[in-house]
């Protein structure tokens, strides 16, 4: 019997996370993706992309996507990330100011006029900051 790990809104996104299963040698299943590949409008309806395992499988499958490897990955790679100004963790991730005013913009004059500017965001302290190069 087939169990559902995890849900996702796109195809694509539940490809990501079976690669991942199929790099490590357990067996899952994508259960709905052509479906939604034909008709997007279904995801919510039909509960999105499901990535489904066996029963026996379901431990193993769980602790690998829960696994995160972005910080490895980046190190490996040589990026460099953006220090929290408030508490200096390296645990930053991106974020975008006044997203929320240019979408109310765009609503009311179909038109994208406010400017959305790039920043961090720490995961430690959940301190916002801008970017130097977008002041």
């Amino acid at each position: 019997m087939l169990i559902t790990i995890a849900r996702f809104t796109y195809p694509y996104e539940a490809q990501i996370a079976w690669s991942k299963l199929d790099a490590l040698g357990v067996p899952a299943y994508i259960a709905d993706e052509h479906t939604i590949n034909m008709q997007w409008l279904y995801s919510n309806a039909l509960g999105g992309v499901r990535l489904q395992v066996r029963e026996e499988d379901e431990q193993a499958a769980l602790l690998a996507l829960a696994e995160d490897l972005e910080t490895e990955l980046m190190q490996q790679e040589g990026f460099d990330t953006d220090l929290c100004p408030v508490c200096d963790s390296p645990n930053t991730e991106f974020y975008q100011f006044g997203k929320r005013w240019a979408f109310l913009i765009f609503l009311g004059l179909d038109f994208p006029l406010f400017p959305v500017k790039e920043g961090i965001q720490c995961r430690d302290c959940g301190a916002k900051s801008k970017i130097d190069g977008s002041k």
